[in-house]
């Protein structure tokens, strides 16, 4: 066993939305990497449904601090301790413009993007400081790419990203590591319902750069929260070529959102999702 697998093997971890998806394939693979997995969601399992016997689910909203405390408490008082936590659950709306969003559709994707995460390191941080334990949140490139078309969904993003930063500059002291994930495009259900099944979003997605349009699997993006939380990186990106894209934002973005303001193609996609009114829905 190698020195990083140690850094796994033993510990206690805590996945929230890891009844499928992303979430799922991570507490995999930290099981895989020796650790007790805990996984909160929604929904246990449904019969029938292939899960890991060496997973222990919970059921809880992460909307709901004292859902995410009691988690937390069952976790420490059935291992003992929490050592790593993988802030996942998120929800994606359907493409839609700003002016034609459903207002209770965009409160509930902040109420579980952004206020899922905050819940979820409140109730964490007491294990997590006692055993200066690993936090992941799991962001995306919608942080820093321009959110037309998508504009709720890549602010909340955006807001995990400051947290991730915020947080590891005040849990340095207590030896807690914070590692912020960026992904593009995971294969996972809610992918293939508010992309795949809608030509319009899938439209507007395809005047990206090709080379910016690579999915990856969501293995793959478990893989590399894993190899993150063994190294205790402050950033993980997948696929990787999004690390350059995230380095000179600052440079770049100026001038692409004013050639996205100017582009025809765009303007006449988003022309179509702002005909959408009333018609917006959350997939997870």
């Amino acid at each position: 066993m190698t020195r990083s697998d140690r850094s796994i093997a033993g510990k206690v971890a805590l996945v929230t939305g890891g009844g499928r998806g992303l979430g799922a394939a991570t507490a995999r693979s930290l099981t895989a990497a020796g650790a007790r997995v805990f996984v909160i969601d929604l929904h246990r399992p449904a019969a029938g449904e292939a899960i890991d016997e060496r997973v222990t689910y919970l059921t809880g909203d992460v909307t709901d601090l004292g859902d995410m405390t009691r988690a937390a408490e069952t976790v420490v008082r059935e291992a003992g301790r929490l050592d790593i936590v993988i802030a996942n659950a998120g929800v994606l709306g359907r493409g839609v413009t700003l002016r034609a969003s459903s207002t209770p559709l965009v409160d509930r994707l902040f109420d579980v993007n952004v206020g899922g995460a905050l819940n979820t390191v409140r109730a964490a941080l007491p294990g997590l400081i006692e055993n200066r334990g690993r936090l992941v949140l799991i962001s995306s490139v919608f942080a820093f790419v321009n959110g037309a078309g998508a504009i709720p969904y890549a602010m909340s993003k955006a807001a995990v990203e400051q947290l991730g930063r915020g947080l590891r500059v005040e849990l340095a002291a207590h030896g807690v590591s914070v590692t912020t994930a960026y992904f593009a495009v995971i294969n996972t259900d809610m992918t293939r319902q508010g992309l795949d099944e809608d030509p319009v979003a899938q439209a507007l997605l395809d005047t990206q750069p090709r080379f910016l349009r690579k999915r990856i699997s969501p293995e793959e993006a478990a893989k590399a929260v894993v190899e993150g939380l063994r190294r205790r990186d402050v950033q993980v990106f997948r696929p990787r070529r999004w690390t350059v894209v995230s380095k000179v934002r600052g440079i770049i973005a100026p001038g692409m959102d004013s050639g996205l303001a100017r582009d025809r193609t765009i303007q006449s996609i988003l022309g179509r999702l702002d005909a959408r009114e009333g018609e917006d829905f959350l997939t997870t």
